[in-house]
């Protein structure tokens, strides 16, 4: 079938857009932090993140049986523990560098996919790594060095980039068997249970304000709800791999709105880490574009990652063209 020019539009489309909405995603967590705590920020994000997939028919099918605790533990590992980092760590450092740092999720995905695989990786893909390993420390040294708060910070976003390759490799098989959404939507409600102690104590002694308030929309609507739909149906148009280079912008993105936003200092060193690490990415699609070998089948995505996890089962869920 001949493609259209719409066809070629809407595909770009949905490229683009989550890309630039979990780049934003940094700036409005930033903007949150300004009237609640950063256990509340995330409760709230969750919280406005799963209504906003109810409304998806796609998202309330079941899923099989047996497969409740590994989706729980997926609710814990992708959303409750990483999603409660990032606030936490931007008391510390500032929007532009948590974002420019998750460039370097889907190097983590890779790390542990080898490490459950047991096998090693292929020297393409070792390539990959160390290229974008490189780039992570490059962006993590001028906050790492500035104070020990700036350090604190870097941890704090480390463990949750190490959550989300855990997360990311046991959610894989779940959504082959099941589909994307409605392990997403469950994880979240998982999510939303264990965040809610601390994030309605947060939420109760907030100072709401309309700038705060309209930014943990956005993060709920958009960040944890909308962007996931749009990289299922990207990934069942076009295919993991293709539908993975939205990740790319976020990273970029994040630094770009935080410095002009937000006024933020970005290094120089920071920002040459930033290409260095997303070329290391760029290297990892590539050598897992190529066909597999036994010892090479391994998948890495990325929160930018959400684009390839989702992919397996766009189709399936009636969310693909």
């Amino acid at each position: 079938m001949t493609r259209s020019r719409y066809d070629d539009l809407l595909d770009s489309a949905l490229l683009i857009v989550p890309g630039f909405i979990w780049g934003a995603s940094f700036l409005f967590i930033a903007e949150g932090l300004e009237a609640v705590g950063p256990y509340g920020v995330t409760f709230v994000r969750i919280a406005i993140g799963f209504v906003t997939l109810s409304l998806f028919p796609a998202s309330r099918r079941s899923i099989a049986h047996g497969d409740g605790q590994a989706t729980a533990l997926v609710g814990l590992l992708w959303f409750a523990f990483p999603l409660s980092m990032f606030p936490l760590a931007e008391r510390h450092v500032s929007s532009a560098l948590t974002g420019m740092l998750n460039g370097a999720t889907p190097l983590f995905v890779a790390v542990v996919a080898s490490i459950l695989a047991r096998q090693l990786p292929t020297q393409p893909i070792v390539t990959g790594l160390l290229v974008g390993f490189s780039g992570a420390i490059l962006m993590g040294l001028p906050g790492w060095e500035s104070s020990p708060g700036s350090r604190t910070g870097v941890l704090l976003i480390l463990a949750a980039l190490a959550s989300y390759g855990v997360a990311l490799n046991v959610a894989r098989p779940l959504q082959q068997r099941n589909g994307a959404l409605p392990v997403v939507w469950r994880a979240l409600a998982v999510g939303l249970l264990l965040t809610a102690p601390l994030g309605i104590a947060d939420v109760m002694q907030a100072n709401w304000s309309v700038r705060p308030v309209l930014a943990l929309a956005a993060l709920g609507i958009f960040g944890t709800g909308i962007a996931n739909v749009l990289a299922a149906t990207a990934a069942g148009r076009m295919g993991a791999t293709r539908a993975s280079a939205t990740t790319f912008l976020m990273p970029v993105v994040a630094m770009c709105l935080g410095v002009v936003v937000r006024h933020e200092d970005v290094s120089a060193l920071s920002v040459i880490g930033v290409a260095v690490c997303l070329t290391g990415a760029w290297l990892l699609r590539r050598a897992q574009a190529q066909p597999p070998s036994p010892a090479a089948a391994t998948t890495t995505t990325t929160d930018a990652v959400r684009s390839c996890a989702l992919a397996p089962t766009a189709r399936r869920q009636g969310l693909a063209g």
